[in-house]
């Protein structure tokens, strides 16, 4: 009687294993599709008031840098500096975030790697 138990549960487990395949399959079908979508987005971000303006894509590749030529000052070359730096990290900090929330609400916090 056990071995009969025992044998019938076993057989039992094998179309959830399927599924669960079949699942997860789809589920990275779903996340490859949406990392190449937030690949191609851009994102942008200023400094300064608006005296520099970057622009990276969702690959983390600065795309395009504006500079106001009214920042431009050849005797405070840092202060230059400093915008464009302050500038890309927000962008690229803008990007980060956007991928791991949208990365978050396909996987609904199932604790994968951000970026996947």
């Amino acid at each position: 009687m056990g071995k009969k138990k025992f044998g019938g549960g076993g057989g039992g487990g094998m179309p959830d294993m399927n599924a669960m395949m079949k699942q997860a399959q789809q589920m990275q079908k779903k996340m490859a599709e949406l990392q190449e979508e937030l690949e191609g987005r851009e994102f942008e971000a200023t400094a300064g008031g608006g005296a520099v303006n970057v622009v990276v894509s969702g690959k983390k590749q600065v795309k395009a840098i504006n500079i106001k030529p009214e920042v431009v000052d050849p005797d405070d070359v840092e202060m230059l500096e400093d915008l464009v730096i302050a500038a890309v990290n927000e962008a690229l900090r803008t990007a980060d975030e956007t991928v791991n929330q949208e990365m978050g609400k396909l996987t609904g916090g199932m604790g994968m790697p951000p970026g996947l």
